[in-house]
């Protein structure tokens, strides 16, 4: 019998698997992508008898892949934070899914555990920008400031590693990074013996400079729109873009475009508190998914792109 672990390649994905193997180690084929690589259920050649462990996934991309394996007599756990529409009811399936916007998967995946490695599942938490989570429980540990900054970097580091189209956009292949992380049960020796942290930061730095030269274009007072070119550092940079919008520019609706290498824009929501529809729920129109405060669409039709941006500075805006 076989064992697959299913992880989006962001930090919050690695974070979660290495807390889950860190309590419960197994032997296991690593099946991962780019963060908006989400239908990975698909890629599983499990069969009967085998099992599945799925970290930070959607459940509702990945419903007719998920039927499917659990049809097949497989075993499925499921972490997650998403959308997941209609949970299936079916014995082969544990499921612990919570939409909460102070949660993610390495906090589902903490408190499952116990709290048996809660730094990893702090690292988790800053990479997916939930900031006050992340202090919450590096208050628990007693970590001080100059190591919830070290833990903030890793996180955001690992969190921008995940955005592109392919291995080529990426610094470091998720799979990869999550075997480099697998020796280290403290993310503080990790950022302190591992070169990659300080490689991640560089690139970053540039990538993020050229990124914060892209003007809004439309904007409101409460909605603002972007559209980055067609390059490597872009696609790299969008995640980190939208979360430092969202906190420099908090009160607003953001909106980041970026064209793709399958012919449309993937696009990246940051939405704060206090609207009618959250960011998740204006995706789905749209195809895409994630939570209130942040989701993102993977291939917006280039022919949709108006479209969107009036629907989006429509809904966005002061009372709506």
């Amino acid at each position: 019998m076989s064992h697959f672990d299913v992880f989006n390649g962001d930090a919050d994905g690695l974070c979660a698997l290495h807390q889950l193997r860190l309590a419960r180690p197994r032997a296991a084929e690593l099946v991962t992508g780019v963060k908006r690589d989400n239908a990975l259920l698909a890629r599983v050649p499990a069969r009967g008898g085998d099992s599945v462990t799925v970290l930070d996934i959607a459940l509702d991309g990945n419903r007719e892949a998920l039927l499917a394996l659990l049809g097949r007599g497989v075993r499925v756990e499921y972490f997650d934070h998403h959308h997941p529409g209609e949970i299936p009811a079916h014995p082969g399936l544990e499921a612990t899914i919570d939409t909460a916007p102070e949660v993610c998967t390495s906090v589902l995946v903490d408190a499952h555990l116990g709290g048996a490695h809660t730094a990893w599942a702090v690292v988790g938490a800053y990479g997916d920008n939930l900031r006050q989570t992340a202090e919450r429980l590096a208050g628990r540990l007693g970590f001080d400031d100059v190591q919830r900054d070290l833990l903030r970097r890793l996180g955001e580091c690992l969190n921008y590693n995940s955005y592109g189209d392919s291995r080529e956009d990426l610094m470091y292949w998720p799979g990869d990074l999550y075997l480099a992380l697998r020796a280290y049960e403290d993310p503080l020796a990790f950022a302190a013996a591992e070169e990659i942290l300080p490689r991640l930061e560089r690139q970053r730095g540039e990538d993020m400079a050229r990124a914060l030269a892209v003007a809004a274009a439309p904007e409101t007072a409460s909605a603002a729109v972007r559209l980055l070119p067609d390059a490597a550092w872009s696609r790299r940079a969008v995640g980190a873009l939208a979360n430092h919008l969202a906190k420099a520019d908090g009160a607003r609706a953001h909106a980041l475009l970026v064209p793709n290498a399958r012919g449309a824009l993937t696009v990246s929501l940051r939405v704060p508190a206090g609207f009618a529809e959250g960011a998740d729920g204006f995706a789905r129109r749209f195809g895409g998914n994630g939570r209130k405060l942040a989701a993102g669409i993977n291939d917006l039709p280039h022919s949709e792109r108006d479209a969107f941006v009036a629907a989006f500075l429509a809904a966005f805006r002061r009372g709506a």
